[in-house]
């Protein structure tokens, strides 16, 4: 049985709309054609956040930058994370004209390639039908959904690559031991399949380079960094640019040879692996990536710094930055939560 939600907003204007049962609250508002502002649509940003006002609800995640414990005891939520359990009133404290936006665009691709790169890591490729509709413009950095086939289930990933000409798509895949999207990934996965997903999404992406570039993954983070990487090396870059790429396990690291290839396309560029617990054969950096930045190249000059990976990286490396007071540092992140189903 649906339940029957209301979106009030600061210019007095209400919106109903039907919410099926378990549906995320932000999708139930888009297919109704209520386009709330939205951004990383993992609980992090904060951009869809509301208050309910009344009803019962649960929400899946929420980012402690994006709602604090007084937020939350004050109901406020994230439309993106919220399930209602009742019919159910929100309030949102921006004029109802800014739901008018374009939601992202409904897509279809066709699996081109599947190739595990490492224990831990697949590559996607998917040929995107377009038809007579053009390029799938995005920024390198962006991400997508992708519909997991033969579920319900929605998986977001970065792009691994820059915008083509023939609307090739690439992802990186993190394989759990039991995950949705890695069952598919081993079990079911050929080329062929079609795969449904809403793209382009996100508001991490390369800016402008007029400055060194420092690049810093966390396991598949990597991902969005690739795609940065290709602009660079297609585009050409004045810049130096530095990546930094963290795993846990040496045999995590994927890519390599791609990585490698940088140098060659990229004047000034530099890699460094960092490995976490590695095994006593592992002759490379060790620890935290953050341990191994080259302080001096930090405060030589302004440096755009772009960081990728789970929640406790991005956290660890603004808190050093804190420490270490890096003024002409300017940071840009995305933390993601990676699913455990």
């Amino acid at each position: 049985m649906n339940h029957k939600v209301a979106f009030s907003f600061a210019d007095g204007k209400t919106l109903f709309f039907p919410v099926q049962p378990n549906e995320i609250l932000l999708d139930a508002a888009l297919r109704n054609g209520i386009n709330i502002p939205l951004d990383c649509r993992e609980g992090v940003c904060g951009t869809c956040q509301g208050r309910c006002e009344s009803g019962d609800y649960s929400q899946d995640y929420v980012d402690e930058e994006a709602l604090s414990n007084q937020d939350l005891q004050q109901r406020k939520m994230l439309t993106c994370q919220t399930r209602v359990k009742s019919d159910a009133a929100f309030y949102f404290d921006f004029a109802s004209s800014l739901c008018s936006a374009s939601a992202p665009e409904q897509l279809s691709g066709k699996v081109t390639e599947v190739r595990q790169v490492s224990a831990s890591t697949a590559i996607l490729h998917l040929d995107l039908d377009l038809g007579t509709t053009g390029l799938l413009d995005f920024l390198p950095g962006q991400y997508a959904r992708l519909l997991i086939p033969g579920t319900q289930s929605r998986r977001s990933y970065s792009f691994a690559n820059r915008p083509s000409d023939s609307n090739q798509l690439q992802f990186l895949i993190r394989l759990l031991p039991d995950g949705v999207m890695s069952n598919y990934i081993r079990e079911r996965c050929q080329v062929g399949d079609e795969i449904a997903l809403e793209a382009p999404l996100g508001a991490f992406y390369l800016r402008h380079v007029a400055k060194p570039l420092i690049l810093v993954a966390g396991g598949t983070g990597l991902s969005a960094l690739l795609g940065m990487l290709d602009e660079l090396a297609e585009r050409g870059c004045a810049q130096p640019v530095h990546l930094y790429y963290g795993v846990r396990d040496a045999a995590d690291l994927c890519e390599r040879t791609r990585i490698a290839a940088y140098a060659e396309r990229i004047p000034g560029f530099r890699y460094t692996e960092v490995v976490s617990d590695p095994s006593p054969q592992w002759a490379g950096k060790r620890g935290y990536i953050a341990e191994h930045f080259d302080t001096s190249e930090l405060r030589d000059a302004p440096i755009d710094m772009y960081v990728c990976g789970p929640p406790p990286m991005v956290e660890s490396i603004k808190s050093w930055l804190q420490t270490q007071a890096l003024e002409t540092v300017h940071l840009y992140y995305e933390k993601f939560t990676e699913s455990n189903i």
